[in-house]
């Protein structure tokens, strides 16, 4: 297992993905904080706070997470690796959670510069010092599950085709839905209990309760089922190979 998670990590930096994904999050989020005037602009706020950062990364990440994800199986069904892959003495399990460990990996990369940015808003704050590290935590490890969930979503959307393109196309769908689509039914006119229930099912719910700088372990079980739910749905996708 530990031999496929490298081949897989050495994968994403072979080529220019692994590259262009950490690149591509820190430029737009670096762009957005620090350079483009607006409302995200750290400097213009008057306030030492990276909430900007951990409103736009879940959007970003939408993008992104599912352009790593959409080759994992999709390509080595394309390419007819797949079925040598599955003949390997590894359980189906240990592939998809090799491939999946994999995209967090690389997510993990491309999340931990952002600390550069915390130390550089503690480093200017007035007093200096003058930040919510409770929330910021939170905040970044609500960042992690979340960018975990989309691995798992994109996973599972590469295995049941073998077109990268509708596997992308699936991704952002399913990571949009989870990540704002309950909140938007929630909405609908539903009663308090059900429309809390509703709003629950969605990332965005646990995401922002993290943000608070509390970790609820009712928020990681959540994100924790979200992930185990999605990567059994991935081995239910290639067991069905035997059907």
């Amino acid at each position: 297992m530990l031999t496929l998670l490298k081949r897989e990590i050495n994968g994403f930096f072979s080529s220019l993905t692994g590259y262009i994904v950490i690149i591509v999050f820190l430029v737009l989020n670096g762009l957005f904080l620090w350079v483009f005037p607006g409302e995200f602009n750290i400097l213009e706020s008057g306030y030492s706070t990276l909430d900007p950062m951990f409103i736009l990364a879940p959007w970003v990440f939408l993008f992104l997470v599912p352009a790593v994800t959409m080759r994992l199986f999709a390509d080595e069904k394309r390419t007819g690796t797949l079925e040598l892959l599955l003949s390997r003495p590894l359980t189906d399990l240990k592939i998809i959670l090799s491939k999946y460990l994999a995209g967090v990996v690389l997510v993990l990369l491309a999340i931990l510069p952002t600390l550069v940015y915390f130390f550089s808003v503690m480093w200017l704050g007035n007093p200096r010092g003058n930040l919510d590290t409770g929330g910021f935590w939170g905040s970044f490890t609500g960042l992690f599950f979340l960018a975990g969930v989309y691995v798992a979503i994109g996973l599972f959307t590469s295995s049941i085709t073998e077109n990268q393109i509708i596997s992308f196309i699936l991704g952002v769908t399913g990571c949009f839905v989870f990540f704002l689509g309950f909140e938007y039914v929630s909405k609908l006119g539903f009663s308090g209990g059900v429309e809390n229930f509703i709003a629950g099912l969605g990332v965005s719910y646990h995401y922002n309760s993290l943000s608070r700088g509390v970790i609820d372990t009712r928020d990681v079980f959540y994100f924790a089922s979200v992930i185990a739910v999605f990567v059994l749905f991935t081995k239910i996708v290639l067991e069905s190979r035997k059907w």
